[in-house]
């Protein structure tokens, strides 16, 4: 018996490991944080992935090719949200410091942040039809709708991002908090998955009819799945929001969050990487179907595999800071890894070849999951206590003002280009649709080298002081625990 019962504690000893080993984010949950109620919470991160696969992937070859808009009005109307995305370091302050008799703090950004959204779907596809000249109104009426519609999409979409980070945090036990993170970036990498193969199936035949069904239905399920997320999931807790307690101002706040751990320099590299990782967002799907002759699903499909090659970005990116490896380091391979993909998107026009497209697009995710990782990571270990919402607005601002300039100088880039050089002006050889595009592919790769330059005193500062792997707790992110195989 007493050798059974020894055998059966080996057993039991061997299944818990496995668990914790293989089960996603296991060791995280607490009697409080159930896997239920952080899955729920993590809803979120869905209707944001949800959101970026519709404007950035399906519209954008939309509005370019089925609906003959050019390519800058297109990427000025898709980086319209950038306007607004410097103000997420203040939404993430005030959130920190919300006043409020119900006690919440995060919970009314939310809110607000989906009715936003929830809006501007509801005006956008007949915005995008008056846009295109399909009606007896005049031009303006249609560019001031569409851009009001996707700058509200963007102000929700940013405002509930940075809450619903925050809350996140707030909820996780300390020893998780990194972890938690790293699970919401999963879950807006999968809503892009799923979003994208959906849409592609939806619009597999173009018709205005599909697409207002298409982009009205992605605002009503954004409002179910957001309210469902938040749901009973922040404490009230008003001895916390009372109008009595000191609510510093932002810019107290701002100074004292940027003389800690080269905020400014790490800001900087945030926002250069990010812009060379999103110049081409708008490009890839017309570059796709114009350049390579790919159908409406197949270039959709393309979003979905921007996501997959991002899920095992993240994979990596968990592995290699399990092993204390520092988050500059984890950020410089990604880049290591954008300057790969670039180069084989490029090369897949001469050699007309489908499969080295997709590869590329792979590793442009791929890249920028490490990349992105890398940085959040660093910027949540510096958060000083009751800033987190400040840092993680800090971080989402320089990340998304970064790419919401590089998707309009990508889009103005390749029309102009594309103009001069199929007016002969830049040689024969050159005179061709492609060219535009490969411009800004190398641009990209460039920008990646001066990225490389403005990371390289960030890893070389965190050895010196020690902190090879700056994060509360490296082993929190490691992936033995969690099979992590993430917007932007």
């Amino acid at each position: 018996m007493s050798a059974l019962r020894s055998a059966n504690d080996r057993l039991s000893r061997q299944w818990s490991k496995v668990g914790t080993q293989f089960l996603p984010f296991a060791d995280m949950v607490t009697a409080e944080l159930t896997i239920g109620r952080l899955l729920r919470l993590s809803l979120f991160q869905v209707t944001v992935g949800m959101a970026a696969a519709l404007l950035i992937g399906t519209l954008n070859r939309v509005m370019i090719v089925e609906l003959g808009l050019s390519a800058s009005l297109v990427a000025v109307m898709v980086s319209a949200p950038l306007v607004f995305a410097p103000m997420r370091a203040i939404v993430g302050h005030r959130s920190d410091n919300h006043r409020s008799a119900l006690g919440w703090r995060r919970v009314p950004y939310i809110f607000f942040g989906t009715g936003m959204q929830f809006g501007g779907f509801a005006i956008m596809p007949f915005a995008l039809i008056l846009l295109s000249g399909d009606s007896q109104a005049p031009a303006i009426v249609g560019q001031v709708s569409a851009g009001l519609a996707f700058l509200m999409v963007g102000v929700g979409l940013h405002t509930v991002q940075t809450a619903g980070l925050a809350l996140a945090t707030d909820l996780a036990p300390k020893h998780a908090q990194t972890k938690v993170v790293v699970l919401m970036c999963v879950m807006l990498l999968v809503g892009i998955v799923v979003s994208s193969v959906v849409f592609g199936l939806l619009l597999a035949t173009f018709s205005q009819i599909k697409l207002i069904q298409v982009v009205q239905g992605a605002g009503a399920v954004t409002l179910i799945l957001n309210v469902v997320a938040i749901w009973k999931q922040e404490p009230r807790d008003p001895k916390r929001t009372m109008n009595d307690k000191a609510k510093p101002a932002f810019r107290e706040a701002w100074a004292a969050f940027a003389l800690g751990g080269n905020a400014r320099r790490r800001l900087l590299t945030v926002a250069l990487g990010t812009a060379a990782f999103s110049m081409e967002d708008i490009l890839l799907e017309p570059y796709g179907g114009q350049i390579l002759h790919l159908s409406v699903g197949a270039t959709t499909a393309l979003t979905a595999l921007l996501a997959v090659g991002g899920l095992a970005g993240l994979a990596v990116a968990a592995r290699l800071l399990s092993r204390r490896f520092d988050p500059y380091l984890v950020a410089a391979f990604g880049i290591g890894a954008g300057i790969v993909a670039f180069s084989a998107v490029i090369f897949a026009e001469p050699f007309e070849s489908a499969t080295l497209f997709g590869i590329g697009t792979t590793l442009i995710g791929f890249g920028a999951a490490l990349f992105s990782v890398g940085t959040l990571m660093a910027t949540i270990a510096v958060a000083r206590e009751g800033q987190t919402g400040l840092a993680l607005g800090a971080w989402g601002a320089a990340e998304a003002s970064a790419a919401g300039l590089a998707i309009a100088a990508g889009g103005i880039l390749r029309d102009v280009v594309s103009y001069y050089a199929e007016q002969g002006v830049l040689g024969d050889v050159l005179a061709n649709p492609g060219t535009g595009y490969s411009v800004v592919y190398h641009v990209e790769i460039a920008l990646l080298f001066v990225t490389l330059v403005a990371l390289g005193p960030l890893v070389r500062g965190g050895r010196r002081s020690g902190r090879h792997a700056a994060v509360r707790d490296p082993a929190s992110i490691s992936l033995s625990t969690a099979p992590l195989s993430t917007l932007r």
